[in-house]
């Protein structure tokens, strides 16, 4: 079987929702899995590159009018929050503690997580939001009041972001697949090409 494509996304990024909107459809055309990898792209976040895009531009006007045009074009749906650069690692830990049992139940986790945020305007940070999210996934309220206190949880997660540091990821969405790295949506046809034809 072909490798999978590696998708790395933070559920604060826009544009890593938008991605994730894309990237199974686009793989599924090729035959290809897709392993997802949530990652908090927080201040502690050192990835090889050493490319950092400052929270202030972030927040810019302009990335809210080109997030807005860009889910406009993918024919996604898309509302700016109120409220943008959530923190999200205990979102991420969740996803990884559901997507350890069952990627299905992780990613349909993921999807509720984005929409919550991107589409509901949810603020995703907070626990009542959380839980309503988990209980749709089977979690039992006092497992979330667990993940939010336990050490292994947070050290999986800390595990996934030095890997992803470690193969240089350094935004959200980012994808690898076959050792080669493709950053942002602006690159899904370059990476479409990549699965179509091979290496160029």
């Amino acid at each position: 079987m072909s490798a999978p494509i590696d998708f790395y996304f933070d559920f604060a990024s826009p544009y890593g929702y938008i991605a994730s909107q894309a990237i199974d459809e686009l793989a599924a055309r090729h035959g290809r899995a897709v392993n997802w990898h949530a990652i908090v792209l927080d201040a502690n976040f050192q990835s090889l590159e050493r490319i950092r895009i400052p929270s202030s531009v972030m927040r810019s006007d302009y990335i809210r009018r080109d997030v807005e045009r860009l889910a406009a074009f993918m024919g996604v749906p898309y509302k700016t929050p109120g409220t943008l650069g959530l923190h999200t690692d205990l979102a991420a830990r969740v996803f990884h503690v559901l997507n350890d049992r069952d990627p299905q139940q992780g990613r349909a986790f993921a999807h509720a997580v984005y929409r919550a945020y991107f589409v509901e305007d949810r603020n995703i940070a907070q626990m009542d939001v959380l839980q309503s999210l988990c209980a749709a996934q089977g979690m039992a309220a006092d497992e979330l009041g667990a993940i939010a206190t336990d050490a292994g949880a947070r050290a999986r997660l800390k595990a996934e972001v030095d890997l992803a540091e470690a193969r240089g990821v350094f935004g959200s969405p980012f994808f690898i697949v076959e050792g080669e790295r493709f950053w942002g949506n602006d690159r899904l046809p370059q990476l479409e090409r990549w699965l179509a034809s091979g290496p160029y």
